[in-house]
């Protein structure tokens, strides 16, 4: 079962000497709306073919627009052995609304 982030323990996390691998699933269009500067741009249906460039030894959480494309995708790497894997709960829009208001909305 993935585990879900809230976005004050990930920018917790991020500020921490081990930061976890973000990886933002949502398209390349949302990205030029709304993105995370530290964030690894992999859009959700390049992740299969792209397993061998993500680390098994590193945390990893996955991140979209509200969280559901994200725990989908976290629910995928889990089933492919990747051990660390953390949903953002409410994803960017969550983070917009605890971390940072200037972040668009869409």
């Amino acid at each position: 079962m993935v585990t879900e982030i809230d976005p004050k323990t990930l920018q917790a996390s991020i500020e921490a000497n081990q930061p976890p691998l973000v990886i933002d699933v949502r398209e390349g269009w949302e990205l030029e709306i709304a993105r995370l500067p530290f964030a690894m741009h992999l859009p959700m249906h390049e992740i299969p073919d792209r397993l061998d460039e993500l680390p098994r030894d590193r945390a990893i959480v996955v991140m979209c627009r509200s969280g559901a494309r994200s725990l989908q995708v976290g629910e995928y790497l889990e089933q492919r052995g990747f051990d660390h894997v953390a949903n953002l709960a409410g994803g960017i829009l969550a983070w917009r609304e605890q971390i940072d208001p200037t972040i668009a909305p869409y």
